[in-house]
């Protein structure tokens, strides 16, 4: 970090964007290591080293900048690796393969072509990570520092326009403009509900008292979803320039930024993050000259899913055990240590440098009349490009699927796409081409929650998928409310006995009379959007119960009690691999002759099932 004294005055920090511009030469080669968890689980620090030791023995290390940055979103294809100025993308580097980057594209600027994405359609090279279809359709406003800027060097943020927001919103505007801002902007709520940021923060500043709080939620429990994870990592300042706006917005002078503690990283960078604004004097006592004082201090979460609900939130910070309450009064007006207390999730604070910066015109341009800007989607289960995406609100699922997912897994079929978490609605293939916005997806029976997008193909059970989430959901529960408690107990039951070959007529209009309960009657929106999944899977996929309770029969081969496996004939090889892996040995047959199983043996293990790439074990 270059070193300077405190920034007191917007003048400072120009001076030092300006300042660290200046060391800076922009034709020099920078290679940029994306080390947030994904990559780091395959084993981006061993590249990094590798970088850092290969350049050392050239002696090249003063000639090439190696720098940790934060996710590029291409997760499936980590570790990622980016060479500036050339624009050259590799992915899926390993330490082996850095000598030949070194010589081949840092010494020669040639691309090491094996290393190179290769698009899934055309089976060409390619060298550009703009040119990647991934990236095609994506509008990376949020997102747009990560992957680029170091997240542990404030210098980063700085010269890439960091804290500009800032000094505009403190000496520019007054508490009400900003306010203002935000509402005409449209931003709402990106953690599940979808309110009106702007609304929010005006009851906030209206309501009775002088002491206020603002909250940043990065308690992500939803299965398959990293986006507030990969923010927290890889830009932490927007979020801490988010929240010094919106708390000079409401009049509040302390923050609290609630963590997972299964998220190390995300709460090691946010440290740095913090003790750099304070060093520089943009977070403590009299920001930027203004006399405004905020201080932030990080609450690590013990990893309860019900703790992402507002008040329960509350409680956890408070100390005591994190169990939603009722509502009114709202945080806004009575929340943490009885306090107006505003919380929005970190993806929402990270819009609010861009719309300050850049407008609220600007932002509204941008996503749907009801839906505005962009929306960060953790793409996840049978889509070949799995990842973080961040596309403009009104695209459409297929865009998000096949365009920049690149499709399905072994060009099967979509039957359906959950999204919203656990309490989200299952969209049937039917759907794709809806657009993805708030409103859209609640007439379909889907919520945006906090971005989660799990893509299924055709050999999912969806009565198993309803269960899988209702089982997530009652262990979450905090048991709190009886509508919640005892309906997602009596709810599992009923899905059980279905996927195991006991369920009964009446079964479906039970659960539907149990979903009606929960949602009218529970306490808070764990319970209250429980059902959606169930619901949403009966909507859709009723044919799927009706097979599973009247003809006993599970047509995806999941639920083991209602299917068999067999062998097609035609298409076996007699490799004699499943013969060999199969446990009850209930697979026979000569060498490059068909196979056969005795149903009588077979357990249903499914070894068989996934080892066969001719793809010729069946289920019926």
């Amino acid at each position: 970090m270059l070193r300077v004294n405190k920034i007191k005055n917007p003048s400072d920090l120009e001076g030092l964007r300006q300042a660290i511009l200046n060391k800076r030469d922009p034709d020099a080669q920078v290679v940029r290591i994306c080390c947030t968890t994904a990559c780091r689980a395959g084993g981006a620090l061993n590249v990094v080293d590798a970088f850092k030791q290969e350049l050392a023995d050239r002696g090249l290390e003063d000639q090439v900048e190696v720098k940790k940055t934060g996710c590029r979103g291409f997760c499936e294809n980590g570790p990622v690796v980016a060479i500036d100025p050339t624009e050259t993308f590799y992915n899926k580097v390993k330490p082996k393969d850095v000598p030949g980057i070194v010589s081949e594209t840092l010494l020669h600027g040639k691309p090491v072509n094996r290393l190179l994405y290769t698009d899934t359609q055309t089976k060409q090279k390619i060298r550009c990570e703009k040119d990647i279809p991934f990236f095609g359709k994506q509008v990376r406003n949020v997102f747009a520092k990560t992957g680029r800027i170091d997240p542990t060097e404030i210098d980063d943020y700085i010269a890439a326009g960091g804290y500009a927001a800032l000094s505009k919103g403190l000496t520019k505007m007054t508490p009400k403009g900003i306010i203002d801002t935000i509402d005409a902007s449209g931003l709402r709520g990106r953690g599940g509900a979808g309110f009106t940021t702007g609304v929010k923060w005006g009851i906030a500043r209206g309501a009775p008292g002088i002491i206020r709080y603002i909250i940043a939620n990065g308690d992500e429990g939803d299965p398959g979803a990293f986006m507030d994870r990969s923010l927290m990592e890889g830009d932490p300042h927007s979020v801490i320039e988010g929240m010094i706006i919106g708390a000079y917005a409401i009049g509040a002078h302390q923050g609290f930024v609630y963590v997972r503690d299964e998220y190390p990283i995300a709460v090691k960078h946010l440290s740095i993050a913090i003790e750099q604004a304070e060093s520089c004097g943009l977070l403590g006592r009299d920001i930027l000259g203004t006399g405004f004082d905020f201080t932030i201090k990080i609450n690590r979460g013990a990893g309860a899913f019900v703790c992402g609900e507002e008040t329960a939130l509350i409680h956890s910070i408070e100390g005591k055990s994190g169990v939603p309450r009722s509502r009114p009064p709202f945080p806004a007006i009575k929340g943490l240590w009885g306090q107006s207390t505003i919380i929005n999730n970190v993806e929402t604070l990270a819009n609010v440098p861009l719309i300050i910066d850049r407008g609220a015109e600007w932002y509204g341009d941008i996503g749907t009349p009801t839906s505005k800007g962009t929306k960060i989607f953790s793409l996840v289960g049978k889509v070949r490009n799995t990842g973080l995406v961040e596309v403009p609100m009104g695209i459409t699922l297929r865009e998000i699927i096949y365009d920049i997912g690149g499709g399905i897994k072994k060009d099967k079929s979509l039957k359906a796409v959950q999204t919203g978490g656990p309490s989200g609605g299952c969209i049937p293939m039917s759907r794709i081409d809806m657009p993805v916005d708030y409103d859209s997806l609640k007439e379909v029976g889907g919520i945006m929650g906090s971005g989660g997008m799990i893509v299924m193909d055709e050999n999912t059970c969806m009565v198993d998928v309803a269960k899988y989430f209702i089982n997530f959901l009652m262990y979450e529960s905090c048991g709190k409310c009886v509508p919640c408690r005892e309906g997602l107990k009596q709810m599992h039951e009923i899905l059980c006995n279905i996927c195991e070959g006991r369920g009964k007529k009446g079964d479906i209009e039970l659960l539907q009379d149990l979903s009606s309960i929960m949602t009218e009657a529970s306490l808070c929106a764990l319970g209250g959007t429980a059902a959606n999944p169930v619901l949403s899977t009966i909507r859709y996929f009723r044919d799927e119960y009706d097979a599973h309770i009247f003809d006993k029969k599970c047509r995806a081969g999941v639920c083991r009690n209602l299917f068999e496996y067999f062998i097609d004939e035609t298409l076996c090889n007699g490799c004699t691999l499943c013969s060999i892996k199969c446990p009850e040995g209930a697979i026979s047959g000569e060498k490059k002759k068909p196979h056969t199983i005795d149903a009588g043996k077979c357990i249903r293990c499914g070894i068989c099932y996934s080892l066969c790439k001719k793809e010729a074990v069946c289920v019926r």
